[in-house]
């Protein structure tokens, strides 16, 4: 069985009270139930955790190396100013989608650049939390081309 660790970043606990128009009324803990409905039906296993600290996601990163196939990050603000998640991800090498509920490219000039994207297998951005799906299907094709 093939394990996904999901990584959300800062101010995702706060998801479904959280500017609702911009990330939708969805709470982390739906979206990760959500979650585990589908990795069952996929024959995943899945590990979430959630941190407003840089440090934290570096280190759930580094850990991650052995003991997942594969990661799905919404590094949130991070996206735009963390080189070191950019280069936690690269080091480990596993394959890693990056997500955000909102578009990225529609909003604030700051948010339309990424750092971490260049080192992920591929983003999915703007679907709201269909995206985490989206990207749970992603790295499960993936994973069954890559074995």
């Amino acid at each position: 069985m093939k394990r996904v660790l999901i990584i959300n970043g800062p101010n995702l606990q706060l998801l479904g009270t959280r500017e609702a128009k911009i990330y939708g009324s969805d709470t982390l803990e739906s979206i990760n139930s959500d979650l585990e409905s589908l990795a069952n039906l996929l024959d995943l296993k899945l590990s979430f955790y959630q941190s407003n600290h840089e440090g934290g996601i570096v280190d759930q990163i580094g850990l991650s190396l052995g003991s997942f196939d594969g990661i799905i990050i919404n590094p949130g603000a991070y996206t735009h100013t963390s080189i070191a998640i950019r280069d936690a991800i690269a080091a480990v090498q596993l394959p890693t989608i990056e997500i955000h509920l909102s578009n990225i490219y529609q909003r604030e000039d700051f948010r339309k650049k990424t750092l971490i994207a260049p080192v992920c297998l591929g983003q999915i951005s703007g679907f709201g939390a269909t995206g985490y799906q989206l990207a749970l299907r992603a790295i499960n094709k993936h994973l069954l081309i890559n074995i």
